[in-house]
């Protein structure tokens, strides 16, 4: 089999999705040109997640990856969003085909690129390298988003 029953789970009825329309942090990454789009809204109050949604356009793995991270972090300290890993959302998946290890990849990027929105908004400061940048995506640092 392809993929494991959470991301068929996750895929048919993913968690957390929609928009928070007053989020502390948004972050979103991905481009059109490489084909998912990942966008995670966070509330966040006295430093704990308390709410998380996400809207995606992509693949069913993007999807399911976007559902897992989010339920992996809502209730959580931002302290401990911040270890998330791409491989720790895709073991939470029971894993992924390797060319879909990407859809992970995004979900951590999206998740601190959100955190670091909010770092920005509230003008808390941050340990800059603990984020990813544009410059360190695989895809984009072999041209194939830009």
């Amino acid at each position: 089999m392809l993929y494991s029953e959470k991301v068929m789970d996750h895929f048919m009825r993913p968690r957390n999705v929609g928009i928070i329309e007053d989020a502390d942090g948004v972050g979103e990454v991905g481009n059109a040109k490489c084909g998912d789009i990942m966008k995670i809204y966070l509330k966040i109050d006295n430093d704990i997640i308390t709410d998380v949604k996400f809207e995606t356009f992509g693949c069913g793995s993007a999807i399911a990856s976007s559902s897992m991270a989010t339920e992996m972090i809502k209730g959580k300290p931002i302290s401990e969003a911040l270890t998330l890993t791409n491989k720790a959302v895709a073991e939470a998946l029971d894993g992924l085909p390797p060319h879909k290890i990407h859809c992970s990849v995004l979900a951590e990027e999206a998740v601190k690129a959100a955190i670091e929105d909010y770092y920005k908004r509230y003008g808390i400061d941050y340990d800059k390298s603990k984020f990813p940048s544009c410059e360190s995506c695989e895809y984009c640092s072999e041209g194939k988003c830009k």
